[in-house]
Parts: C-alpha cells; structure tokens; sequence
C-alpha cells in the first residue's frame, strides 16, 4: 500500500508524521518489490513445472509379471543404447555341441596281467627271465625248479608203469554186489587198483605243471626228471621278478609277473558336474605329446563307479592298441572328447546377470525399453547357455552393456537388487 501526503488542517505535528509514514513506505517497496516479484512469478511458473513433471510421468511403461509381480521396464533411448554399446541378439534353437579337455595317463591292461608261481616247494637252480623288463614269449622258459616232492612223484609213477606191464594180474580183485531186482541177481566187477595209482600220479604232476609231452617222455625213458621247467603262459614282459636263482619258493608264491603291452589303457578324469554328459561309447581323440602330429581315436570302455577324494573327479578308460609298443605306461596324454547335446534354445553367456541367487536377462520391448526377466538356465558350451525357462525362441536380449542398463533398473527402482 503507498500512502499519499497531504496537508493536515488543524496542526504542523501532524504533517511531519504523514511526511514520517511516507517516507517508511517509500524504502519498505524499495527493499520488498524484487522478492514480491520473485513471489509472484515463482506462483505463476509452479503450474507450468507440475504440467511438465506430470507429462514426464504419463510416458507410457511396459510392465511385464515375473514370479507373479510386475516389473515395469526401463527405457535407454536409442542415442544412448549407442553410446553404451548395447548389443542385442536373438534366443534361437541351435545344435549344442560340448567339448571337454581333460588329461589323461596310460596305463597297463590289468585283464593281460599274469602272475607265474608254483604249486609245489621247491629251489630255483637256473632263472631264465633274469631281469625285469625282459620280453618273453609264450612257451619260452622262465625258470628251472628242484623239486624233492615231485621227484619222489615221478618214481612212483614210473615204478607203477613198469609193474602195469609185468606184474599188473596180481593186483586184481573181484567184487560182488547185488542188482536189486527181485530174483536178486548178483553182478562181479573186477577193478585193477595198480591202474588206478597210475592215474594219480598223472594228474598229480600235471596239477605242478608238468605237461603230457614231459609225461609221456617220462614214462617212455623210465629216468626221472630233476628239474622241471616253468614256462612263459604268454607273449609280454616281466614286469615284476621276485624270483632269484637258488631262492627257495613256497607253493603259491609268486615268481614272476608278466605284462601283455599290445594294448593298453588311457585313464581320463572327468570332474563332477561333466559327468552326466559322458557315456559308455562315446569317442574321444587322444594326443600324446611325444609323438607330434599323430591322434588316437579311442572310445569309452568303462566308467569308474567312485570318485577321487583330492581332485572330486571319475575316471573313465579308453582302450587303445599298442602293436608297436611306443605307447607307454606312465605317458601323458591330452584327451578331447566332443559331446552332441542336440538342438536346445540358447542364448550367449554374456546376456546372462548371475546375482548370485538368481540369473536374469534384460529383454527388448522395442522403442528403448528393456523387461528384466528371471530365467532357468542348463547347459552351456561354446560361449552360449541353455535356456530352460523364461525366454522364447525369437526373443532379442541384450548382450552387451546389460550391465549398465541393470545399474539403470536398479536405480529407478524398476528391478529389485
């Protein structure tokens, strides 16, 4: 309000104090106006600034429901999906294909292991297969035994053959018996007891291993033999030889150990969670570094039943044929084995977001929003992950600078962390 001045009749004092009240008003709109002005200005721009706010909220969301509860998506505008470098890439149903690198050891086929020992006590007067690693083969000799047990056998049996020829009516004797019907009729039967011994007495000495051919020149030459001849049972190497010449051997003991090296074994470890992708039959190539630029094919025999408590890995065992032995036991190989998965709904690994409790995958909405969507994740190979759950063929995920835009969404509060 400004007040005017005017002249007051009746006294002087009153005019100085319309003069005074002029005067206070004059400065107070001095000093007041701009912040009067500011005040009204700032009530006029106030409806303009909540239409704006209010248009800015009305730009359309595109919610989707994820277990149950709806996500709005969050807009990055195209200018800006450049700037970040947001790739998208579609979900489609492709042939998976897995390929597992493991290290693998040669090994000795335990099936052509064989053990050499006697069946009877005895001294070893002269050893044949003197060192270990020597290669023998089958019917070769390995060792010649004395043997007090089996000389005393050979006598006996050949006394009993010369008695057989000469004096064999001697030790006949009759036995009656009755046949059980009702006329009771009575049988004979002659046995001859001498025969009988004989019998014994081979089947005694080939129980020790003494073979026909030994028998029969035995029998023939009527001179015992003092040593007997413990031969190869077959083609490989002397792998282990407790046996040294004139050591006395108990029955049972063990001699020599022989090894078959024409084929051997590759023993591969496959950890835990590649493990229900491994098959009996399946083929896997096989490296060995000592010989450049040649690869074994070899397929899975056997699947160990257990597991190693160090390294929480199953072995698995590849047959492969050594006919010139340059593979041996001990060698290291590389193994590859590739597994079809057949054809399964994939997308890369890079689009997925692992929050540690959950995996999620931001999906394009077009016009510059992106849905987080929760996905159910399988197999993966090859840079690429099996998509179980959540995604359909033909849907485009980000797949790169998805974690900016999941910054974004959390942000705005359009995904929960």
């Amino acid at each position: 309000m400004i007040y005017i001045a005017r002249s007051d009749r009746n006294t002087v004092s009153g005019g100085n104090a319309n003069m005074k009240k002029t005067n206070l008003t004059f400065w107070t709109i001095l000093f007041l106006g701009p912040f009067l002005w500011f005040s009204i200005d700032s009530t006029w721009a106030a409806p303009q600034e909540s239409i704006e706010k209010k248009e800015v909220r009305a730009q359309p969301e595109v919610p989707k429901k994820t277990n149950g509860k709806e996500l709005p998506a969050v807009e990055i505008p195209s200018d800006k999906q450049q700037l970040i470098g947001v790739r998208k890439v579609e979900a489609t149903v492709k042939p998976l294909q897995r390929m597992i690198r493991t290290v693998g050891r040669i090994e000795y086929d335990e099936r052509k292991l064989v053990t050499v020992n006697l069946k009877v006590e005895g001294w070893i007067e002269r050893l044949f297969g003197d060192f270990t690693g020597k290669f023998v083969k089958k019917g070769e000799p390995l060792a010649e035994i004395y043997s007090p047990e089996l000389l005393a056998t050979q006598l006996e049996y050949i006394n009993l053959s010369k008695w057989k020829k000469d004096k064999s009516h001697r030790f006949q004797r009759n036995l009656e018996f009755s046949w059980g019907d009702r006329y009771n009729t009575t049988g004979k039967m002659i046995t001859f007891d001498l025969e009988a011994l004989i019998l014994v007495g081979q089947e005694k000495m080939k129980f020790w291993e003494i073979t026909d051919e030994q028998i029969r020149k035995i029998e023939e030459s009527g001179e015992p033999i003092r040593t007997f001849t413990l031969y190869s049972p077959m083609n490989g190497y002397v792998l282990q030889k407790p046996a040294v010449q004139g050591k006395r051997v108990e029955p049972g003991e063990k001699l020599f150990d022989l090894v078959d090296l024409s084929t051997v074994w590759i023993l591969a470890d496959i950890y835990v969670h590649e493990l229900p992708l491994v098959k009996i039959g399946q083929t896997a190539n096989i490296i060995v570094s000592h010989f450049p630029g040649r690869e074994f094919s070899s397929k899975i025999d056997y699947i160990y039943p257990t597991l190693s408590g160090e390294t929480r890995t199953a072995k698995v065992r590849f047959t492969v044929p050594n006919p010139d032995g340059r593979l041996k036991p001990q060698m290291f190989t590389n193994v590859e084995l590739k597994i079809d998965l057949g054809k399964k709904l994939v997308i890369p690994e890079d689009a997925i977001i692992d929050t540690g409790t959950r995996q999620v995958v931001y999906v394009d909405k077009g016009e510059g929003y992106f849905e987080p969507r929760q996905v159910t994740l399988g197999l993966r190979a090859n840079g690429f992950v099996e998509v179980l759950k959540g995604l359909k063929e033909g849907e485009k995920v980000a797949s790169a600078a998805n974690f900016l835009i999941d910054s974004e969404a959390k942000l705005k509060g359009v995904f929960e962390k």
